[in-house]
């Protein structure tokens, strides 16, 4: 099985400002060294804003179109969430975006309450495993990171990751969490964070980082922007899973 290389890109951004934020991320995207999977933070072209009924964009918008091409020019999935407007209803919608222009999607399914996100967005009701280069991944949406059994590895996937505006003040969550989640699944995971602060006055230090199923990291970058590509081994993953098969004694409940 082919290896997997994934780079993780931790951005500040520009507050409710779409334009901005893609002219922001298509200088970053045009360096990149080859890859296979491009993962943005949480909410990347508006910040993590409760603004909907003015923000959010419809399945045909700006950001599609630009996620489209950037994955063509690419040619490598990119990924990362924004706020969606889908049959009169708001989402916080992570889309999966090949290069030939067709795509997945995964609506966040834990709203984050204390920010009142469940006040505006509509939770998604289905995980979303997706195959990429024989690789069989999970994308999560950053308060998703909290519940575990909504994570839990049911379907054998090889890689999770979280997208998040995560805030400092909580990051020693943000960093222990992503460890547990990457042994309990025994997988390679990756977490992708913002960085700077927003207009509410929360302040992000990112921690955006590639853990591996022993829960060893690969990099942890905190506090600047950065854009990191790492090579993912299959075989060592599965290597790993055949001598500590943990996995074979989970629990059999399905969410």
């Amino acid at each position: 099985m082919n290896n997997l290389r994934i780079t993780t890109i931790q951005s500040s951004l520009h507050w409710e400002n779409v334009e901005a934020n893609l002219e922001a991320f298509d200088l970053k995207l045009r360096t990149l060294d080859p890859t296979d999977l491009i993962i943005l933070p949480e909410t990347f072209t508006t910040g993590f804003s409760m603004n909907a009924e003015q923000l959010a964009e419809p399945m045909d918008g700006l950001t599609m179109q630009w996620l489209s091409k950037q994955a063509a020019e690419r040619q490598a999935v990119i990924t990362g969430s924004f706020i969606a407007k889908d049959e009169g209803k708001y989402y916080n919608r992570l889309i999966w975006m090949r290069p030939d222009g067709t795509y997945e999607l995964y609506d966040k399914h834990h709203l984050f309450t204390l920010a009142g996100e469940h006040k505006v967005y509509t939770p998604g009701q289905k995980k979303l495993i997706i195959e990429c280069k024989g690789w069989k991944i999970c994308p999560m949406v950053c308060y998703d990171l909290r519940f575990p059994a909504w994570s839990r590895n049911m379907e054998d996937y090889d890689l999770l990751f979280y997208i998040a505006n995560w805030p400092q003040t909580r990051a020693n969550h943000w960093k222990s969490l992503l460890i547990a989640r990457a042994i309990e699944n025994q997988c390679y995971l990756a977490g992708v964070n913002r960085v700077g602060e927003d207009e509410n006055g929360l302040v992000y230090s990112g921690d955006s980082t590639i853990i591996d199923y022993n829960g060893k990291n690969y990099f942890e970058l905190s506090g600047e922007e950065g854009v990191f590509t790492s090579e993912l081994n299959y075989e060592e993953l599965h290597k790993f899973r055949s001598k500590l098969n943990f996995l074979a004694d989970r629990d059999k409940v399905v969410l």
